[in-house]
């Protein structure tokens, strides 16, 4: 099963990942700061209060996205 290992947040609306299978990046968050509950993200503060939680990422309002999505969007933004 694939989990975030490690996430850091930056001060640009993206978070560095590490993935349990060697895969790490850039995910941006930014297309989501306009959506719902995660419109909160937008107070850069909180925004850095992500941690990895089961396999996937979460803040402490329960704003979360799966390994799955962040392993989508890393393969998306691949550059070789």
């Amino acid at each position: 099963m694939l989990k975030v290992k490690k996430v850091n947040a930056n001060n640009d609306y993206t978070l560095f990942v590490e993935l349990s299978d060697g895969r790490s990046g850039i995910f941006d968050v930014k297309p989501y700061l306009e959506k719902g509950v995660f419109t909160q993200l937008k107070d850069k503060n909180y925004f850095k209060q992500v941690k990895p939680f089961f396999c996937g990422i979460a803040w402490p309002n329960e704003q979360d996205l799966s390994a799955d999505t962040i392993a989508y969007e890393l393969n998306q933004n691949k550059t070789t």
